[in-house]
Protein backbone atom coordinates (compact mmCIF):
# COMPACT_ATOMS: atom_id res chain seq x y z
CA UNK A 1 0.00 0.00 0.00
CA UNK A 2 1.58 3.22 -0.95
CA UNK A 3 2.21 5.70 1.66
CA UNK A 4 0.10 9.34 1.38
CA UNK A 5 0.88 12.88 3.34
CA UNK A 6 -2.37 12.96 4.54
CA UNK A 7 -2.58 11.74 8.12
CA UNK A 8 -6.14 10.58 7.31
CA UNK A 9 -5.34 8.19 4.57
CA UNK A 10 -2.38 6.91 6.48
CA UNK A 11 -4.47 6.20 9.55
CA UNK A 12 -7.08 4.41 7.29
CA UNK A 13 -4.65 2.32 5.63
CA UNK A 14 -3.24 0.99 9.00
CA UNK A 15 -7.18 0.31 10.02
CA UNK A 16 -7.55 -1.32 6.83
CA UNK A 17 -4.50 -3.73 7.14
CA UNK A 18 -6.29 -4.50 10.81
CA UNK A 19 -9.21 -5.26 9.54
CA UNK A 20 -8.09 -7.87 6.62
CA UNK A 21 -5.20 -9.16 7.97
CA UNK A 22 -1.50 -9.54 6.94
CA UNK A 23 0.05 -12.73 5.99
CA UNK A 24 3.19 -11.79 7.10
CA UNK A 25 2.28 -11.74 10.54
CA UNK A 26 2.78 -15.65 10.18
CA UNK A 27 5.62 -15.01 8.63
CA UNK A 28 5.07 -15.89 5.11
CA UNK A 29 4.20 -13.61 1.99
CA UNK A 30 2.39 -9.95 2.83
CA UNK A 31 -1.35 -9.34 1.43
CA UNK A 32 -3.15 -6.40 1.10
CA UNK A 33 -6.39 -5.33 -1.01
CA UNK A 34 -10.20 -5.44 -0.05
CA UNK A 35 -13.26 -7.68 -1.22
CA UNK A 36 -12.08 -10.37 -4.14
CA UNK A 37 -8.62 -8.78 -4.62
CA UNK A 38 -5.61 -10.40 -3.38
CA UNK A 39 -2.18 -9.63 -3.79
CA UNK A 40 1.13 -11.74 -1.87
CA UNK A 41 4.19 -10.16 -1.98
CA UNK A 42 5.89 -13.38 -0.78
CA UNK A 43 5.30 -16.65 -0.42
CA UNK A 44 6.69 -19.41 1.71
CA UNK A 45 7.01 -23.20 -0.17
CA UNK A 46 7.39 -26.00 1.99
CA UNK A 47 9.04 -29.65 0.86
CA UNK A 48 7.80 -32.02 2.44
CA UNK A 49 10.83 -34.21 2.43
CA UNK A 50 14.70 -33.75 3.26
CA UNK A 51 17.22 -32.26 0.83
CA UNK A 52 18.54 -33.68 -2.20
CA UNK A 53 15.65 -35.41 -3.97
CA UNK A 54 13.29 -34.33 -6.35
CA UNK A 55 10.51 -32.26 -4.11
CA UNK A 56 13.78 -30.42 -2.94
CA UNK A 57 14.86 -29.83 -6.71
CA UNK A 58 11.61 -28.56 -7.52
CA UNK A 59 11.14 -26.56 -4.88
CA UNK A 60 14.53 -24.30 -4.57
CA UNK A 61 14.20 -24.09 -8.61
CA UNK A 62 10.86 -22.25 -8.03
CA UNK A 63 12.23 -20.22 -5.09
CA UNK A 64 14.78 -19.05 -7.32
CA UNK A 65 12.75 -17.93 -10.36
CA UNK A 66 10.35 -16.33 -8.36
CA UNK A 67 12.74 -13.84 -6.71
CA UNK A 68 14.90 -13.54 -9.47
CA UNK A 69 12.49 -12.51 -11.98
CA UNK A 70 10.75 -10.08 -9.33
CA UNK A 71 7.47 -12.02 -8.86
CA UNK A 72 7.40 -12.26 -5.57
CA UNK A 73 9.99 -10.57 -2.91
CA UNK A 74 11.18 -13.69 -1.20
CA UNK A 75 10.14 -17.47 -1.50
CA UNK A 76 11.98 -19.32 1.17
CA UNK A 77 12.22 -22.42 1.75
CA UNK A 78 11.57 -25.33 3.62
CA UNK A 79 11.84 -28.91 4.52
CA UNK A 80 10.09 -30.99 6.73
CA UNK A 81 10.92 -34.51 5.84
CA UNK A 82 9.24 -37.63 6.91
CA UNK A 83 6.43 -40.85 5.39
CA UNK A 84 6.48 -39.85 1.91
CA UNK A 85 5.27 -36.13 2.18
CA UNK A 86 2.62 -36.74 4.89
CA UNK A 87 4.17 -35.01 7.60
CA UNK A 88 4.03 -31.91 5.64
CA UNK A 89 0.92 -32.39 4.65
CA UNK A 90 -0.28 -32.97 8.36
CA UNK A 91 1.49 -29.22 8.84
CA UNK A 92 -0.01 -27.77 6.24
CA UNK A 93 -3.41 -28.53 7.51
CA UNK A 94 -2.98 -26.33 10.11
CA UNK A 95 -1.11 -23.27 8.31
CA UNK A 96 -2.45 -20.10 9.08
CA UNK A 97 -0.94 -18.38 6.01
CA UNK A 98 -2.81 -18.41 2.75
CA UNK A 99 0.23 -17.75 0.80
CA UNK A 100 1.99 -20.74 1.17
CA UNK A 101 3.05 -23.31 -1.58
CA UNK A 102 4.03 -27.00 -0.66
CA UNK A 103 5.88 -29.51 -3.32
CA UNK A 104 3.71 -32.35 -3.87
CA UNK A 105 3.01 -35.42 -6.63
CA UNK A 106 2.19 -38.65 -7.09
CA UNK A 107 4.59 -39.66 -4.34
CA UNK A 108 2.36 -38.26 -1.47
CA UNK A 109 -0.56 -39.61 -3.53
CA UNK A 110 0.65 -42.98 -2.63
CA UNK A 111 1.87 -42.28 0.61
CA UNK A 112 -1.43 -40.96 1.92
CA UNK A 113 -2.26 -44.50 1.55
CA UNK A 114 0.04 -46.39 2.34
CA UNK A 115 0.38 -44.22 5.73
CA UNK A 116 -3.33 -44.54 6.58
CA UNK A 117 -2.42 -40.84 6.81
CA UNK A 118 -4.91 -38.88 8.45
CA UNK A 119 -4.03 -35.42 6.48
CA UNK A 120 -5.98 -35.96 3.00
CA UNK A 121 -5.11 -34.11 -0.04
CA UNK A 122 -9.05 -33.98 -0.68
CA UNK A 123 -8.53 -31.55 2.55
CA UNK A 124 -5.89 -29.05 0.78
CA UNK A 125 -6.35 -26.41 -2.50
CA UNK A 126 -4.95 -27.60 -5.75
CA UNK A 127 -2.99 -24.89 -7.13
CA UNK A 128 -0.68 -26.58 -10.20
CA UNK A 129 0.59 -29.57 -11.65
CA UNK A 130 4.20 -28.36 -12.82
CA UNK A 131 5.99 -31.06 -14.42
CA UNK A 132 6.24 -34.74 -15.49
CA UNK A 133 9.90 -36.79 -15.30
CA UNK A 134 10.13 -40.68 -16.16
CA UNK A 135 12.36 -42.20 -13.60
CA UNK A 136 15.02 -44.60 -13.83
CA UNK A 137 16.31 -47.99 -12.22
CA UNK A 138 20.24 -47.62 -11.67
CA UNK A 139 22.40 -50.39 -9.94
CA UNK A 140 26.19 -49.51 -8.54
CA UNK A 141 28.85 -49.37 -11.13
CA UNK A 142 30.14 -52.48 -10.28
CA UNK A 143 27.31 -54.33 -10.63
CA UNK A 144 26.97 -57.81 -11.54
CA UNK A 145 23.52 -56.54 -13.44
CA UNK A 146 24.54 -55.70 -16.45
CA UNK A 147 20.28 -55.82 -17.80
CA UNK A 148 17.47 -54.98 -16.27
CA UNK A 149 16.04 -58.45 -16.92
CA UNK A 150 18.73 -59.73 -14.70
CA UNK A 151 17.78 -57.81 -11.83
CA UNK A 152 14.00 -58.28 -11.81
CA UNK A 153 14.94 -62.20 -12.40
CA UNK A 154 16.85 -62.52 -9.64
CA UNK A 155 14.55 -60.31 -7.26
CA UNK A 156 11.94 -63.51 -8.20
CA UNK A 157 14.26 -65.82 -7.38
CA UNK A 158 15.77 -64.98 -4.43
CA UNK A 159 13.32 -61.86 -3.08
CA UNK A 160 14.21 -60.33 0.39
CA UNK A 161 18.04 -61.44 -0.57
CA UNK A 162 18.16 -58.11 -3.48
CA UNK A 163 17.36 -55.01 -2.00
CA UNK A 164 16.05 -52.08 -3.74
CA UNK A 165 15.96 -48.94 -2.75
CA UNK A 166 14.16 -45.33 -3.37
CA UNK A 167 11.78 -42.60 -1.81
CA UNK A 168 9.13 -43.28 0.47
CA UNK A 169 7.20 -46.11 0.57
CA UNK A 170 4.28 -46.05 -1.43
CA UNK A 171 5.37 -43.13 -3.35
CA UNK A 172 6.19 -43.44 -7.61
CA UNK A 173 9.58 -45.23 -7.13
CA UNK A 174 7.87 -48.20 -4.74
CA UNK A 175 5.02 -48.45 -7.09
CA UNK A 176 7.55 -48.94 -10.20
CA UNK A 177 9.39 -51.61 -8.23
CA UNK A 178 5.68 -53.36 -7.60
CA UNK A 179 4.52 -53.05 -11.16
CA UNK A 180 7.96 -54.23 -12.71
CA UNK A 181 7.15 -58.06 -10.58
CA UNK A 182 3.75 -57.84 -11.73
CA UNK A 183 4.99 -57.50 -15.20
CA UNK A 184 7.47 -60.81 -14.43
CA UNK A 185 3.95 -62.67 -13.27
CA UNK A 186 4.31 -62.40 -10.05
CA UNK A 187 0.28 -61.89 -7.94
CA UNK A 188 -1.02 -59.98 -5.43
CA UNK A 189 0.63 -61.17 -1.58
CA UNK A 190 3.62 -62.30 -3.59
CA UNK A 191 4.68 -58.90 -4.51
CA UNK A 192 5.68 -57.59 -1.10
CA UNK A 193 6.49 -60.74 0.00
CA UNK A 194 9.46 -60.97 -2.61
CA UNK A 195 10.38 -57.11 -2.97
CA UNK A 196 12.80 -55.62 -0.10
CA UNK A 197 12.35 -52.57 -0.64
CA UNK A 198 14.13 -49.59 1.59
CA UNK A 199 12.30 -46.03 1.49
CA UNK A 200 13.99 -43.02 1.70
CA UNK A 201 12.96 -39.03 2.70
CA UNK A 202 15.59 -37.67 0.66
CA UNK A 203 17.54 -38.26 -2.54
CA UNK A 204 20.72 -38.05 -0.61
CA UNK A 205 19.85 -41.15 1.32
CA UNK A 206 19.42 -43.41 -1.57
CA UNK A 207 22.45 -41.90 -3.56
CA UNK A 208 24.28 -42.69 -0.41
CA UNK A 209 23.19 -46.30 -0.26
CA UNK A 210 24.15 -47.18 -4.32
CA UNK A 211 27.39 -45.22 -4.17
CA UNK A 212 28.41 -46.98 -0.82
CA UNK A 213 27.21 -50.32 -2.68
CA UNK A 214 24.81 -51.00 0.28
CA UNK A 215 22.07 -52.50 -2.17
CA UNK A 216 21.13 -54.19 -4.85
CA UNK A 217 19.84 -51.32 -7.23
CA UNK A 218 17.59 -47.70 -6.94
CA UNK A 219 14.81 -46.39 -8.41
CA UNK A 220 14.19 -42.46 -8.85
CA UNK A 221 13.51 -39.41 -11.16
CA UNK A 222 16.09 -38.87 -14.13
CA UNK A 223 17.06 -36.07 -12.75
CA UNK A 224 17.79 -36.81 -8.89
CA UNK A 225 20.59 -39.74 -10.71
CA UNK A 226 21.76 -38.15 -13.35
CA UNK A 227 24.65 -36.68 -12.37
CA UNK A 228 25.65 -40.32 -11.12
CA UNK A 229 25.07 -42.09 -14.02
CA UNK A 230 26.96 -39.36 -15.99
CA UNK A 231 30.11 -39.55 -13.82
CA UNK A 232 30.40 -43.16 -14.07
CA UNK A 233 28.58 -43.73 -9.89
CA UNK A 234 25.90 -45.78 -10.96
CA UNK A 235 24.80 -47.79 -14.17
CA UNK A 236 21.52 -46.90 -15.44
CA UNK A 237 18.79 -50.40 -16.50
CA UNK A 238 16.36 -48.92 -17.94
CA UNK A 239 13.49 -45.95 -18.03
CA UNK A 240 10.04 -45.55 -17.35
CA UNK A 241 9.09 -43.61 -19.76
CA UNK A 242 7.20 -44.31 -23.21
CA UNK A 243 10.08 -43.07 -25.35
CA UNK A 244 13.74 -43.21 -24.54
CA UNK A 245 15.12 -40.13 -22.68
CA UNK A 246 16.70 -37.17 -24.38
CA UNK A 247 19.44 -37.33 -21.55
CA UNK A 248 19.99 -40.88 -21.56
CA UNK A 249 19.42 -41.28 -25.13
CA UNK A 250 20.92 -44.82 -25.02
CA UNK A 251 19.06 -46.41 -22.06
CA UNK A 252 16.16 -49.08 -23.37
CA UNK A 253 12.56 -48.27 -21.81
CA UNK A 254 11.49 -50.89 -19.36
CA UNK A 255 8.85 -51.56 -22.15
CA UNK A 256 11.82 -52.43 -24.68
CA UNK A 257 13.46 -53.91 -21.93
CA UNK A 258 11.19 -56.89 -21.53
CA UNK A 259 8.31 -55.22 -19.30
CA UNK A 260 5.40 -53.83 -20.20
CA UNK A 261 5.40 -51.42 -17.69
CA UNK A 262 4.74 -47.12 -18.08
CA UNK A 263 5.35 -44.83 -14.94
CA UNK A 264 6.02 -41.23 -14.93
CA UNK A 265 6.31 -38.93 -12.08
CA UNK A 266 4.11 -36.03 -11.92
CA UNK A 267 4.81 -32.94 -9.43
CA UNK A 268 2.74 -29.51 -8.81
CA UNK A 269 1.78 -27.61 -5.31
CA UNK A 270 -0.44 -27.41 -3.18
CA UNK A 271 -1.96 -24.62 -0.39
CA UNK A 272 -3.95 -25.05 2.75
CA UNK A 273 -6.96 -25.76 2.72
CA UNK A 274 -9.66 -23.39 3.53
CA UNK A 275 -7.67 -20.39 1.84
CA UNK A 276 -10.30 -17.76 -0.04
CA UNK A 277 -10.93 -18.09 -3.93
CA UNK A 278 -9.44 -14.32 -4.11
CA UNK A 279 -6.47 -16.30 -2.22
CA UNK A 280 -6.32 -19.22 -4.52
CA UNK A 281 -6.56 -17.07 -8.11
CA UNK A 282 -3.47 -15.02 -6.49
CA UNK A 283 -1.23 -18.36 -6.65
CA UNK A 284 -2.52 -19.56 -9.17
CA UNK A 285 -1.28 -16.46 -10.63
CA UNK A 286 1.85 -16.38 -8.92
CA UNK A 287 2.69 -20.01 -10.29
CA UNK A 288 1.12 -19.31 -13.85
CA UNK A 289 3.87 -15.92 -14.34
CA UNK A 290 6.22 -18.57 -12.95
CA UNK A 291 5.72 -20.88 -15.71
CA UNK A 292 6.02 -18.05 -18.41
CA UNK A 293 8.91 -17.31 -17.28
CA UNK A 294 12.34 -17.85 -19.35
CA UNK A 295 14.09 -19.06 -16.26
CA UNK A 296 11.40 -21.80 -15.17
CA UNK A 297 11.88 -22.88 -18.97
CA UNK A 298 15.71 -22.91 -18.22
CA UNK A 299 15.24 -24.76 -15.66
CA UNK A 300 12.91 -27.39 -17.32
CA UNK A 301 15.37 -28.36 -19.67
CA UNK A 302 18.68 -28.36 -17.48
CA UNK A 303 16.48 -30.55 -14.66
CA UNK A 304 14.91 -32.62 -17.77
CA UNK A 305 11.63 -31.99 -16.40
CA UNK A 306 8.70 -32.07 -18.88
CA UNK A 307 6.52 -29.50 -18.67
CA UNK A 308 3.18 -30.89 -17.37
CA UNK A 309 1.51 -27.19 -16.34
CA UNK A 310 -2.32 -27.47 -15.21
CA UNK A 311 -4.18 -25.19 -12.77
CA UNK A 312 -7.99 -24.68 -12.01
CA UNK A 313 -10.77 -27.50 -12.57
CA UNK A 314 -8.22 -29.18 -15.06
CA UNK A 315 -6.02 -29.77 -12.11
CA UNK A 316 -8.95 -30.46 -9.80
CA UNK A 317 -9.81 -33.26 -12.31
CA UNK A 318 -6.44 -34.57 -12.90
CA UNK A 319 -5.77 -34.98 -9.38
CA UNK A 320 -9.26 -36.75 -8.11
CA UNK A 321 -8.30 -39.06 -11.12
CA UNK A 322 -4.93 -39.15 -10.08
CA UNK A 323 -5.71 -40.34 -6.44
CA UNK A 324 -8.41 -43.50 -7.63
CA UNK A 325 -5.94 -44.90 -10.34
CA UNK A 326 -2.72 -44.93 -7.52
CA UNK A 327 -5.41 -46.29 -4.83
CA UNK A 328 -6.15 -49.17 -7.30
CA UNK A 329 -2.89 -49.78 -8.20
CA UNK A 330 -1.46 -49.92 -4.89
CA UNK A 331 -4.35 -52.71 -3.84
CA UNK A 332 -3.21 -54.62 -7.41
CA UNK A 333 0.24 -54.77 -6.21
CA UNK A 334 -0.10 -55.44 -2.73
CA UNK A 335 1.12 -52.53 -1.29
CA UNK A 336 -2.20 -51.71 0.81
Amino acid sequence: MKKSRSALVAIAAIAALAVTGCSSQTGGGGSAGSGEETSFTDVKLVVPADPGGGWDQTGRAMSQVLTADGIVGSAPVSNVGGAGGTVGLAQLANEKDPATLMVMGLVMVGAVETNASQARLEDTTPIARLTDEPLVVVVPKDSKYDTLEELVEDVVDKGQEVTVTGGSAGGADHILAGLLLEAAGLEGAEIPEKLNYTPNSGGGEAVSLLVGNKVAAGISGVGEFLQYIEDGSMRALAVSSDEPVEALPEVPTITDAGYDVVLTNWRGVIAPGGISDAERAELERIVTEMHESGAWEEELETKGWADAFLTGDDFDGFLEESIADVTGTLENIGLI
